[in-house]
């Protein structure tokens, strides 16, 4: 194993140790990373990620301070769950993130290996802790943006590359950034989330109509295709790259491998539910939205699923969940035991999606 340290564009990068590969065919370069800081925000669909993170990263024998978005410790579910992590974990809650220098002085001049942005919405937020992370020579600045970036050619609904093309939007910019102020980005890309700390459930739309014996409104034929990533995989993927050097300078879809259909998401619900799956099949064109309206599926009308065959092939990443065999689990502790039942609703707009009104 040999040890190499090196200057790239103005910055220190640690050094690294090179592990031959066992087929002889590619050489893996690690960089010894120790510290790892997270900043994270306060909620949304990546509200878990940065806790199964910090456990994961914990796991691998590295420091991690966590800089939090908001007041805390808070009553939100992801925030809650930071009691099970290592004392080891530090976690520093940042306030207002946007006001960086208040930020990053609460770091009290600390400086780490590797930084992971779970927070930043465009270039101006991003720019300061890009700066900071800059300053201190990291070996990986991970930066979690979004899927939904993705624009692909119309008519094309097969899994979609890291090199399908993407639209403009704050965290498309703030990628772009972070890659002209030359440190070593990985970015990644996450699609749909869930977990024991969700913040959002994109099931309860099937749960409260399957468990009020409603029929379940699916748009198109429901052979659409969709992955669902479970947060502890979000987070192995993205730690599987700190340190790594294959990661530097690439993009990855941050989703499982695994596929499911609307309607075999439907049929899975119903089951763990005890119920019969009635589907509904709708066109999302073939009706009149009143004013009020307020009916949203939660998904897209069309097929719309990544690939994450990058990330398998250059940071050895195999997930270990699937929605399907987790079906039970969520109907049991992300619905029924968070008052899904009891909740008060009503149905009258999908009597119009549906044709029924």
């Amino acid at each position: 194993m040999l040890a190499v340290g090196s200057f790239v564009c103005g910055f220190h990068v640690p050094s690294v140790a090179l592990i031959r590969s066992p087929t002889g065919q590619r050489d893996v370069k690690m960089a010894e990373v120790s510290s790892v800081l997270i900043i994270q925000n306060k909620g949304g669909g990546h509200g878990e990620i940065g806790f199964h993170l910090a456990k994961e990263l914990v796991s691998k024998g590295k420091a991690v301070t966590i800089l939090h978005e908001g007041p805390g410790p808070n009553a939100k579910e992801a925030h809650r769950a930071y009691g099970e992590l290592d004392s080891s974990v530090k976690v520093l809650w940042g306030g207002d993130l946007s006001d960086a220098d208040a930020s990053i002085s609460m770091l009290d001049g600390a400086s780490f290996d590797a930084v992971v942005d779970n927070w930043s919405k465009s270039p101006e937020l991003i720019a300061p802790y890009a700066e900071a992370a800059k300053g201190w020579g990291v070996s990986n600045y991970a930066y979690v943006s979004s899927a939904g970036m993705y624009t692909p050619e119309k008519g094309d609904f097969g899994a979609i590359s890291e090199t399908c093309g993407v639209k403009s939007s704050g965290q498309r910019q703030a990628e772009e950034l972070v890659a002209e102020m030359g440190l070593p980005f990985s970015f990644f890309r996450p699609q749909y989330i869930y977990g024991p700390a969700q913040g959002k459930s994109y099931l309860g739309f099937f749960f409260d109509r399957l468990t009020r014996d409603r029929p379940v409104p699916i748009p198109g034929d429901g052979t659409q295709m969709v992955t669902m990533t479970h947060a502890a995989d979000n987070a192995l993927m993205i730690a599987n790259a700190i340190g790594n050097d294959a990661a530097v300078g690439e993009a990855f879809n941050c989703a499982t491998s695994s596929l499911i259909s609307y309607a075999d998401l439907v049929t899975a619900c119903a089951g763990a539910a005890g119920k019969t799956a009635e589907i509904a099949l709708y066109d999302p064109k073939g009706f009149e939205k009143p004013e009020d309206f307020k009916f949203k599926f939660p998904f897209r009308d069309t097929p719309f699923f990544v690939s994450a065959e990058k990330a398998a092939k250059l940071l050895d990443f195999q997930p270990n969940h699937n929605i399907a065999q987790d079906i039970s689990w969520y109907y049991t502790d992300q619905y029924v035991a968070k008052g899904g039942l009891e909740k008060e609703l009503k149905f009258a707009d999908d009597d119009i999606v549906i044709g029924k009104a």
